[in-house]
């Protein structure tokens, strides 16, 4: 999955350019599809700096091998981002979950 291909996933799903946002929420990593989106005039990024950044969250999917997880969720969930509710999708690490979730003493 490249960072086109997650764009265009959201457009099928929910017709926009969705910013997605990795978050770490209680010792777990979650990929949250957030309310802003491109195609508003107040997007704080250009389509280069988005298309790039979306980039960056796929080579992390991949990294962590949860490409098929957001895809199996983005497909069969009924939530929409809306102002002030993203959408959440759990991203399950297994055992290599240690690795990404360094605790700062």
């Amino acid at each position: 999955m490249t960072g086109n291909d997650l764009r265009q996933m959201l457009l099928a799903k929910w017709g926009r350019s969705y910013d997605i946002q990795l978050r770490r929420i209680h010792g777990k990593i979650f990929m949250q599809v957030m309310w802003k989106y491109l195609e508003q005039a107040s997007f704080p990024m250009t389509e280069a700096s988005y298309e790039a950044h979306l980039n960056a969250i796929a080579n992390y999917l991949h990294a962590w091998g949860s490409v098929e997880q957001v895809q199996e969720y983005i497909y069969q969930t009924r939530e929409r981002p809306r102002l002030g509710k993203a959408v959440s999708i759990p991203l399950n690490l297994g055992e290599r979950a240690s690795e990404w979730l360094i605790d700062n003493p």
